[in-house]
């Protein structure tokens, strides 16, 4: 049998499975994906053509506002994983679709290890030190809900069960596509310990049955703090961060910053996720030197959160800001600084927006290869060793609650 043969023989495995059975919009994307990799291996197939050709989208169609596709890719990727983790354990040919692409990959099992799953294991929001993902329908129905997650429940999801090992052979060690995510996240690396995220969770004060409100420290005690709520952006962003360093062979740790300690902050790596206005520990570390999150002091936006900038540059403006509070959420800004921590021979780095959905931004732009690409080229970045401490603004706008484009405006190096 010939190897297109192969190939198309195992996806009719996967489209007949119990996985994938009755499900004819994500068979119908595979196939076509299929079909796209097998007539010219490597093609990189577009969001637009998989809108207008497999599921009929008018020409008008546009990914920046319309984010079915992605949605779909995930949801297949999900699926793939799924079945290599059940029925496909022993499958000869292995079916990948690699995270922020569109082009599927085949390959053969290992003959040294039958039983490895293909690609990165469906891994979910958040893992809590040395704990593990919980199921991927979960982290959907998190999305779907839009609400705040109890993180109480979530650490309890957590530890119910283990992460399978990433396969060592993985083909993503030897694609050019993939070098921006290694250089980038090359600081977060070199040391065989997991980097520590802290996520915020923010500082309210009541219950969800009587009603709550942000923590106000003129009229509240600490003492009345409920800390267990973060925002669902947040959420999504370290589900989308342990994704990469898993394709990267990399584990992490993931702690709520309420909990964050400033040995935390000498003795490890850290991933910062979440604005200074919810993520309250940022304030007591080495702190950006370029932008900064700062409440507007007057005007018509007087009161809301802008990300302030410190040293603009020509055609650069001196605040950075959302949609105006009691407007749609269309629109938003985000912050990715990268920073020696207190012991210089760690890293920092913040990825936070304004609101939730900013910081979820601010995550898939520094995980996704082609947004990674373009930072690096800015900054004329093409080894580990040229990369150096900076802070970048992102534009992200905003559909339904979901960031559907993102656009660098500003970037400042450090000197």
């Amino acid at each position: 049998m010939s190897d297109r043969a192969e190939y198309l023989a195992q996806i009719d495995r996967l489209c007949a499975s119990d996985v994938l059975h009755g499900s004819e919009s994500l068979c119908r994307l595979l196939r076509y994906l299929a079909q796209k990799e097998t007539e010219t291996p490597g093609a990189h197939v577009k969001e637009y053509q998989i809108a207008t050709e497999v599921y009929g989208r008018p020409a008008d169609f546009n990914p920046q506002v319309d984010s079915t596709i992605r949605v779909q890719a995930a949801r297949l990727r999900s699926k793939i994983n799924d079945y290599y983790s059940s029925q496909g354990l022993n499958d000869a040919v292995i079916v990948d679709l690699p995270r922020g692409s569109y082009s599927l990959q085949f390959r053969p099992r290992s003959p040294t290890a039958p039983s490895a799953v293909a690609g990165p294991p469906p891994i979910e929001p958040a893992v809590l030190e040395n704990s593990r993902a919980p199921d991927r329908k979960w982290l959907v129905t998190v999305s779907l809900m839009g609400l705040l997650i109890v993180l109480s429940l979530l650490a309890l999801g957590v530890l119910l069960r283990d992460r399978r090992p990433v396969e060592a052979n993985s083909t993503l060690d030897s694609d050019p596509s993939f070098r921006p995510c290694r250089v980038f996240w090359s600081p977060f690396l070199k040391s065989p310990a997991e980097p520590l995220v802290i996520y915020s969770n923010g500082a309210f004060v009541g219950r969800p049955e009587t009603g709550m409100r942000y923590f106000d420290p003129a009229r509240d005690a600490k003492s009345q703090i409920w800390d267990h709520y973060t925002g669902v952006g947040e959420v999504l962003a370290i589900h989308e961060l342990d994704g990469v360093f898993d394709d990267l062979h990399h584990r992490l740790r993931v702690k709520r910053g309420s909990l964050f300690s400033l040995d935390d902050a000498n003795n490890n790596d850290l991933i910062f996720v979440g604005s200074p206005s919810e993520n309250l520990k940022l304030s007591e570390l080495p702190t950006t030197r370029e932008f900064a999150f700062q409440r507007v002091a007057d005007g018509p936006r007087k009161g809301d959160l802008a990300i302030a900038n410190l040293h603009p540059r020509t055609d650069e403006p001196s605040n950075f800001l959302a949609s105006p509070s009691g407007a749609p959420l269309t629109e938003d800004y985000a912050l990715v600084a990268l920073m020696p921590g207190i012991d210089p021979t760690h890293s920092v780095i913040v990825l936070a927006g304004t609101t939730t959905f900013g910081t979820q931004a601010a995550v898939e732009y520094v995980c996704r290869r082609d947004s990674l690409a373009k930072l690096l080229k800015q900054m004329s970045v093409s080894s580990p060793e040229e990369l150096k401490p900076f802070e970048a603004v992102v534009h992200v706008k905003i559909a339904l609650g979901v960031p559907v484009g993102m656009e660098l405006v500003a970037v400042h190096p450090h000197h």
